[in-house]
């Protein structure tokens, strides 16, 4: 990993995923987490403070990257409930089967190289009757900014740790065997539109029934 990666791009990270208005977004979302949860792409730990304690046992947060992981200090100290670390990449969640009640995904599916395999171990981890509740930019429905997002995304990628601006998270949900339970859509205010078009709900495995 490069000084640039373990050094400089976590608190780049920290800020650009941290402020007011993707916070609000990540209020909206994670406080529905209930029981054993697996977080992938704890980053920061930016979702800690809005976990509810008297719904959550237990947070696996799953992140490879030490810089991050370091960032996460303060909140991990402060979270009400346990926190364990997973050092491993999205593509290898070392859970067992039928073992997680809930899975959080916030502002991470846009990193992931191997996106599909990565939400295959998520669905194989989730529980009958769990839920994935995810928040994620991606593909805008205007055209004239999916221009700009495919012009600025070469770039972006490099500097903002491989995301990608310009990722159609239905359809990469519906092609991994998730159903939609909810989805919301819309432009977050005072973001820049071509990395300000989000998605956000809950999903479950499609081929499992609910309860």
């Amino acid at each position: 990993m490069s000084f640039y990666e373990n050094r400089v791009l976590p608190h780049f990270l920290h800020l650009a995923c941290g402020n007011t208005v993707v916070d609000r977004q990540r209020a909206a979302v994670v406080p529905q987490a209930r029981g054993r949860v697996l977080e992938v792409g704890m980053g920061s730990g930016l979702n800690i403070p809005h976990y509810d304690p008297d719904r959550v046992e237990l947070v696996w947060g799953l992140e490879p990257s030490e810089g991050m992981r370091r960032k996460a200090r303060h909140n991990v100290a402060s979270a009400q409930f346990e926190v364990r670390w997973l050092d491993l990449p999205g593509e290898e969640v070392p859970l067992d089967d039928n073992s997680v009640d809930t899975v959080v995904l916030t502002y991470t599916l846009c990193t992931i190289p191997d996106w599909h395999r990565a939400l295959e171990q998520m669905r194989r981890v989730l529980k009958p009757g769990g839920q994935l509740l995810f928040c994620e930019h991606g593909t805008a429905p205007d055209e004239a900014v999916r221009q700009w997002q495919r012009r600025i995304n070469p770039l972006w990628r490099r500097v903002a740790g491989g995301c990608h601006l310009n990722r159609d998270i239905p359809e990469l949900i519906g092609h991994a065997g998730f159903g939609i339970q909810r989805m919301e859509t819309g432009y977050l205010s005072k973001v820049p539109r071509f990395a300000g078009f989000n998605f956000w709900g809950v999903l479950f495995p499609a081929d499992q029934a609910r309860v």
